[in-house]
């Protein structure tokens, strides 16, 4: 299996599809990886979807790389068939809440128990909506 394509693209042209970033991964984040070396930044995935290139991971990583100053990140396409459905709806969350890109979570860094409630718990109660939904 070939490693997928590698661009660099701006960080304001990639839409979050989390509405919050735990203090904990942030901080681990920080410390494994050197956001002054663009060539040690694992590419950040991302998927066409909805005419805007959502961010399918990364989240964490792509926001250390805003706080280091970093206007360009490495991406590359995602290669897994994920739930779009579900990143439709986590995008629509983001983009009512004013999140358009990285930036706008900068006060929605939040320690991991109000990330499992806010975050975690939210996107299981939609996963369930859905498979509901398809079962019906």
């Amino acid at each position: 299996m070939t490693e997928p394509e590698t661009f660099m693209l701006p960080l304001t042209a990639l839409q979050p599809s989390q509405l919050y970033i735990n203090q904990e991964k942030l901080e681990a984040v920080r410390s494994h990886i050197d956001f002054s070396d663009i060539e040690v930044i694992p590419p950040i995935p991302v998927k066409s979807l909805d005419d805007r290139l959502v961010m399918t991971d990364g989240h964490t990583r792509a926001f250390v790389a805003h706080q280091a100053g970093l206007k360009m990140v490495p991406i590359t396409y995602e290669q897994d068939d994920l739930d779009w459905e579900a990143y439709r709806i986590c995008v629509g969350w983001c983009r009512e809440s004013g999140i358009m890109t990285i930036i706008e979570l900068q006060n929605r860094v939040v320690d991991p128990g109000d990330y499992q409630t806010l975050w975690l718990n939210r996107c299981k109660r939609m996963q369930e909506g859905l498979a509901r939904k398809g079962k019906t």
